[in-house]
């Protein structure tokens, strides 16, 4: 199974990434793995990678692209891969098909999670973390015991600077102006499923599972 995660910042993708994982023998693949994997490893294509990112430059459509298909040539994705952060635009959707067409495959699924705005703003700028645990709480909706402080080690909870309101409006607004051009492409293939996130995770997995299941 060739899968597309996708979905906003706080919609809930890296939870059903985990959820699929453990269902199903195919890696999860994200863009930030990719480039640490790369450079670290050394390859042609990491080595050019590096150059951007020591630079504070974003990396080239073609160098990204490389790093994807060398990856999604490592034996795990043999039985198929779910990609998450990658493509972001559909210069790179469709260099992707031309990478796994090369495999005589396709991109089977492109899966959307999606969670209205005002939701994602709640989960978002609600989100405080501990500073010794690293344990996340939700002041809204799964708040500690104790303003500020961690139930499990008593540590200090702070915010993240990238989930006070302002800048949470302003990562969902770069979202949707980037990716909409992208859920029409995957849509126009025919293969771009919308799940309604705005419920359990448990509960969105079993959509998930039951397209998954169709694809077998």
């Amino acid at each position: 199974m060739n899968i597309i995660l996708m979905g906003p910042p706080g919609a809930g993708k890296g939870t059903q990434a985990e959820l699929i994982k453990v269902a199903y023998p195919i890696p999860h693949i994200s863009t930030g793995d990719m480039f640490r994997e790369a450079v670290l490893n050394g390859t042609a294509m990491g080595k050019e990678a590096k150059k951007y990112m020591d630079a504070g430059q974003l990396v080239p459509d073609e160098v990204t692209i490389g790093i994807v298909e060398d990856r999604l040539a490592q034996g795990d994705c043999e039985k198929g891969f779910l990609l998450d952060g990658f493509p972001r635009t559909t210069l790179q959707a469709q260099a992707l098909d031309q990478v796994v067409a090369k495999r005589g495959k396709n991109v089977e699924v492109a899966l959307n999670i999606s969670v209205p705005e005002e939701i994602l703003l709640l989960r978002m700028s609600g989100r405080v973390s501990c500073t010794t645990c690293k344990a996340v709480y939700n002041t809204k909706f799964s708040p500690p015991a104790s303003t500020g402080v961690c139930d499990k080690c008593g540590g200090e909870l702070v915010q993240r600077s990238d989930d006070k309101e302002e800048t949470v409006k302003n990562r969902l607004k770069v979202y949707q102006d980037q990716t909409q051009p992208l859920l029409n492409y995957y849509e126009q293939q025919g293969n771009l499923t919308t799940l309604d996130g705005n419920r359990d995770s448990v509960e969105v997995f079993k959509d998930v599972k039951a397209i998954l299941e169709n694809l077998r």
